[in-house]
């Protein structure tokens, strides 16, 4: 018997790619796409930042692509999926200290651990978790890595939900906004996609650059 073709499409789809996961899996694809990179270390290879940003923009119905998503639901799907991917994680480093993470063999996984315990250790539990959401792999590593450092749940859990709120419904209402505000803007797509992620990335570079001024200051 032939396969159907929502079947074929769903059998056939590309997890790196945002727009093949949104075809094939909808709404529901976005909180599990989520889920599995914010929780799940085998996650971390998923495209979260243009997940979100295509996912708003086929909200708007400018793009030719022929899939259109529900903004509402959406949004739901989004902030469920991050937030309840960031705790599970956490839950698994408590759980599971630092073993998962030290028995892996991906050079990538061990380098956002790094820069994960780096982040916790030089921001404070705060700004490290919320800065965490908007760097992939760091935002994969860094939930297992507080539960394995002993961070507070309490702390861990307000911090994570501040940041996941921000990323999650942040990406989906500027891929919103933009699809809205320009026609056939899928054309576009893949450059904006890049300037999205470039742009995630400033709050980190500033965190950063401020770091280093002060501690030449402090010298």
């Amino acid at each position: 018997m032939a396969a159907s073709p929502h079947l074929a499409s769903q059998l056939a789809v590309n997890v790196l790619d945002a727009h093949s996961l949104l075809a094939a899996f909808g709404v529901l694809g976005v909180g599990v796409v989520l889920f599995a990179e914010t929780g799940l270390l085998i996650g971390f290879f998923l495209p979260g930042d243009s997940l979100l940003f295509t996912a708003g923009l086929l909200c708007t119905g400018s793009a030719t692509s022929g899939v259109h998503l529900s903004l509402g639901p959406l949004l739901v799907a989004a902030a469920v999926g991050a937030l309840a991917g960031s705790q599970c994680g956490f839950l698994i480093g408590r759980k599971a200290g630092g073993a998962l993470l030290a028995r892996t063999r991906s050079a990538k996984l061990r380098e956002g651990a790094q820069r994960a315990e780096e982040l916790l250790e030089r921001y404070g539990y705060a700004k490290a978790i919320v800065l965490a959401r908007f760097v992939p792999v760091v935002r994969t590593v860094l939930n297992p890595m507080a539960g394995a450092l002993g961070v507070p749940a309490r702390t861990f859990t307000l911090w994570q939900v501040a940041g996941g709120l921000v990323w999650s419904l942040g990406l989906t209402l500027a891929g919103y906004a933009l699809g809205s505000s320009i026609p056939n803007i899928d054309k576009y797509l893949l450059p904006l996609i890049a300037l999205i992620v470039a742009v995630s990335l400033i709050p980190v570079a500033a965190e950063v650059l401020r770091s280093r001024r002060a501690a030449k200051e402090a010298r």
